[in-house]
């Protein structure tokens, strides 16, 4: 009975073991990041963070009712994918864009965690009022709005940016630091909207 007693514990641990390998070396892909963030939104319940710049802190208030982008946000947060990314796109009067950089980094930390894209989710009520957090669509030839996961961007604009609503996925907002969005709105930038001056991040979990 004691032998069975400590095989039993043993086979648990094997598969405790397990369990966290997998959530270790998982990669993501269009075809798992869906159930993986189904899943990892029930598990992971947190729903404010904070990105500290030079400038000041930014705190916001992810929406719960978007849970596949917050669970993204929060599990990118965790893997630590956003220290020392930049703002790296800024347009004056309407958003400035983060997630992003040139950094060997950065382009490792993403070979690392996957490549996906979130489907939009637009149909929850949120519009795209001054200091709400959204998701860009990414790039590449993208006729349904596919959301970029590693990039996010603040509305800046004043009251807002309705022209986005339907088309990006609102999915928080700033509830402390407005005048640190606004600080960052005003910096100058080259051609690209790129700023002259890299405006880095660290982002962070609110208990």
């Amino acid at each position: 009975m004691v032998n069975a007693i400590k095989e039993n514990k043993s086979q648990n641990l094997e598969v405790e073991e397990e369990e966290k390998k997998e959530k270790k070396s998982i990669i993501l892909n269009d075809k798992n990041a869906i159930p993986f963030f189904f899943k990892y939104q029930k598990e992971n319940l947190e729903d404010k963070i904070r990105i500290n710049t030079r400038f000041g802190n930014i705190d916001i208030q992810l929406f719960k009712n978007t849970p596949y982008h917050r669970a993204n946000f929060i599990y990118l947060i965790k893997k630590g994918y956003f220290n020392n990314t930049t703002f790296h796109r800024v347009v004056p009067g309407f958003i400035i864009q983060g997630g992003n950089s040139d950094r060997y980094e950065t382009s490792k930390k993403r070979d690392e965690i996957g490549k996906y894209l979130l489907p939009p989710d637009t149909r929850k009520g949120h519009k795209h009022h001054r200091g709400v957090i959204s998701m860009p669509s990414s790039e590449i030839k993208n006729p349904y709005k596919l959301a970029s996961p590693y990039e996010f961007f603040i509305v800046q604009q004043s009251p807002g940016a309705y022209h986005l609503d339907g088309s990006y996925t609102a999915f928080g907002k700033v509830i402390s630091g407005m005048e640190v969005v606004d600080k960052i709105n005003k910096q100058k930038t080259d051609k690209r909207e790129t700023p002259l001056t890299n405006v880095f991040m660290n982002v962070s979990i609110l208990e």
